[in-house]
């Protein structure tokens, strides 16, 4: 493809890998609420040997050269589970970067929606890095602080190039806030309370002295809490077990949350401390100065003082009797008890209508949305 000096590459070197990493300093040099990614654990998310994603799926990556320099990148995904399990030809792209240049964009379209025609798909929708199960969407309101951890950011003009290209939009997510000074109504938490005997609903947080066996329990519970959910692709064992593994280290057990009834598994919640307040101080780094950086505002100065609550999820068994309001109020009193002021609850579709009530019911705020665009092919 060559428009003008501009041409595609596809990343096959060392060497191209390296500017597909690199690349959004280019972008974003001059944006304060950009949180730099690490560079190692982008090399092992796109490795294709120790990224599991890529036992299921069909990925190739796209630089956009100009000049001699990297204007732009992309990747084209064909995800064999999702093929599977909602039964539609759709292919995805992801990890979208470019300059503020239509024309490369529409030219990074364009090599993705040629590639995934000739893998027989006959819907693009995006942006997907890689899954739902990862990271999904183009920020659409609220650039003017940071992302949440394992939250997408994006410049303003992406979403002038997907509505330049003939994109619709597909799905908007929703991301909401609350901080210690937005209590749960006493109505809320006294539901919460009623809710815990009525049901005879056990709350407890996660057992890290038993965390393998505790990673199957939850692997259990979260394949089967979003089995009906749009997009939603289960978890392989070895993607789950391969982000446990990542997630352990950042881990705050006290904010795990698993539901028994009688003995059976019921839900589960999962609040992350938010890493990107730290991150967006290492430039990408840890070594030599960056692990320095991160003892000091992760033990030394507190920095991490909010949380994300990624994930929360019922078995369909014990579904609508209230057992996310009382993870959303534990979550609440445990996290001010340790410390963090502030949380986001994210992200929930837009359709989610009971969710999103119960958001609303509880004081939060919605202050982030991001959407996903699809093409047909």
């Amino acid at each position: 493809m060559q428009t003008k000096d501009l041409y595609m590459q596809v990343v096959e070197s060392k060497s191209d890998l390296k500017d597909f990493i690199k690349l959004p300093w280019q972008i974003y040099q001059d944006d304060p609420n950009w949180v730099p990614p690490l560079i190692m654990e982008r090399k092992e998310f796109l490795d294709r040997k120790k990224n599991p994603f890529f036992r299921h799926a069909d990925v190739v990556f796209y630089l956009a050269k100009q000049n001699g320099k990297t204007v732009g990148r992309i990747a084209g995904i064909v995800n064999f589970n999702h093929i599977k399990t909602h039964q539609e030809n759709v292919g995805f792209f992801g990890l979208f970067e470019c300059l503020k240049d239509f024309e490369i964009a529409k030219a990074l379209l364009d090599s993705v929606r040629d590639w995934l025609k000739s893998k027989g798909m006959e819907i693009m929708r995006g942006p997907a890095n890689f899954s739902s199960n990862e990271d999904w969407g183009f920020l659409l309101e609220g650039f003017d602080s940071p992302p949440a951890i394992m939250m997408t950011y994006n410049p303003p003009y992406y979403l002038d190039f997907m509505d330049a290209y003939g994109m619709v939009k597909v799905k908007d997510l929703y991301a909401y806030y609350m901080d210690k000074n937005i209590h749960p109504p006493d109505r809320v938490v006294r539901m919460a309370e009623s809710i815990k005997k009525k049901e005879n609903i056990k709350i407890r947080t996660i057992d890290m002295k038993d965390f393998e066996n505790e990673v199957k329990r939850i692997k259990q519970i979260y394949n089967s809490a979003w089995s009906k959910n749009w997009g939603f692709i289960p978890m392989t064992d070895e993607e789950f077990d391969h982000l446990a593994k990542n997630l352990k280290l950042i881990v705050d057990p006290n904010l795990v949350f698993i539901a028994e009834v009688e003995d059976k598994l019921a839900g589960f919640s999962l609040a992350l401390p938010d890493f990107n307040q730290v991150q967006i101080k290492l430039n990408g780094k840890l070594f030599p100065t960056g692990i320095l950086k991160l003892l000091w505002h992760t033990k030394i100065s507190k920095k991490i003082n909010g949380v994300r609550i990624i994930t929360l999820g019922v078995v369909p068994e014990f579904q609508k009797r209230g057992i996310d309001t009382v993870f959303y109020v534990e979550t609440f009193n445990l996290g001010v008890k340790r410390g963090y002021i502030w949380g986001e609850m994210s992200w929930i579709l837009e359709d989610n209508i009971l969710m999103n009530r119960m958001l609303e019911l509880l004081g939060a705020t919605l202050y982030k949305k991001y959407r996903l665009y699809e093409i047909k092919i």
